[in-house]
């Protein structure tokens, strides 16, 4: 049992030092990649709006990867998952908005556990072929299950984490909008001035903004844009957002009050939210402290003592 342990701690040492040499050369600008999405989603939209006006549809040709993909998929008939609005709506808050994204995310549900079968078939039957049976099997079935919650677990993660750098920007964002709208900006203009200005800091955010903006200017219906603007967030602070421009462009408010108000309600809770963690910080301390601190305090305090009686005793 032991040679085996061994021999996993050094497989997983080996997997996170090759990971950790190869992150910083895998890594891209994200600011230049995600200009690149708004700049494809804005030929999207009016492409889209020039077909609309032609009568017709632009036609695309799958590509083979995805034509193999669509061809699993149809074979397990799997089309209803395509089609569902829930899984479209997290896709897009986890920032995977290609046309191909929910494709290719079922795909990955079907794929990955059998991918993840046949090696840990491989590995049961090599490294680990002095097991026993049922511990092969265990690792067989282990290996399913971590392949069949994977893509959710990811999907769960990369949304936590943008809806994390939105929230963290967006009150900035906000004010530097009152900003904008009190200095005679439109509201589209003012958009366009904060992705400017918050591209490098907060890229995310300022993608969001851009691909509003875009659509502001090609969608037929503004309210798709600031509805499409909440959904692809999915925060609560943005979803405000844009229920108060939608009332201001429907009632005929001033935007900038209600910018203002809005922008001081996000101070506040904002605030709130941090005395909220910093009246909890003494509560989540005291595991730590009884843990890692007490034990170290006794022997600091009674080791003295405790050698000199065995000295003694001796």
């Amino acid at each position: 049992m032991l040679p085996t342990l061994i021999v996993i701690v050094a497989c997983i040492a080996a997997f996170a030092s090759v990971v950790a040499l190869s992150l910083p050369l895998m890594a891209r600008d994200r600011l230049a990649s995600r200009l690149r999405a708004v700049a494809a989603r804005r030929q999207e939209l009016s492409a889209a709006q020039r077909a609309a006006l032609q009568g017709g549809r632009r036609k695309v040709q799958p590509q083979r990867r995805l034509a193999l993909m669509r061809a699993v998929v149809d074979r397990l008939k799997l089309q209803d998952l395509l089609e569902a609005k829930d899984l479209k709506a997290k896709l897009a808050q986890a920032g995977w908005r290609g046309q191909a994204a929910p494709l290719t995310f079922i795909f990955s549900r079907v794929a990955l556990p059998v991918v993840l079968l046949a090696v840990g078939l491989v590995y049961a039957t090599t490294v680990f072929g002095d097991l026993p049976v049922m511990n092969r099997a265990l690792i067989l079935i282990g290996a399913m299950v971590v392949g069949g919650y994977l893509p959710q677990i990811m999907l769960t993660n990369a949304i936590q984490k943008r809806q994390f750098a939105v929230a963290r920007a967006f009150p900035d964002a906000l004010d530097l909008m009152v900003i904008c709208v009190d200095a005679g900006l439109s509201v589209e203009s003012a958009l366009g001035r904060v992705v400017e200005e918050m591209g490098e800091n907060a890229p995310i955010l300022a993608e969001e903004f851009a691909l509003t903006s875009a659509e502001l200017a090609f969608l037929g219906d503004r309210r798709h844009a600031w509805e499409n603007l909440a959904d692809r967030t999915g925060l609560p602070q943005v979803k405000s957002l844009s229920t108060t421009l939608l009332q201001s462009e429907k009632y005929g408010t001033p935007v900038s009050q209600a910018l203002k108000v809005l922008a001081q309600e996000n101070r506040e809770s904002r605030m709130a939210t941090a005395e909220k963690k910093a009246a909890s910080l003494s509560a989540k301390l005291t595991v730590p402290m009884i843990v890692f601190f007490l034990p170290v305090l006794f022997m600091v305090i009674a080791g003295p003592a405790v050698i000199q009686v065995s000295g003694i005793m001796k």
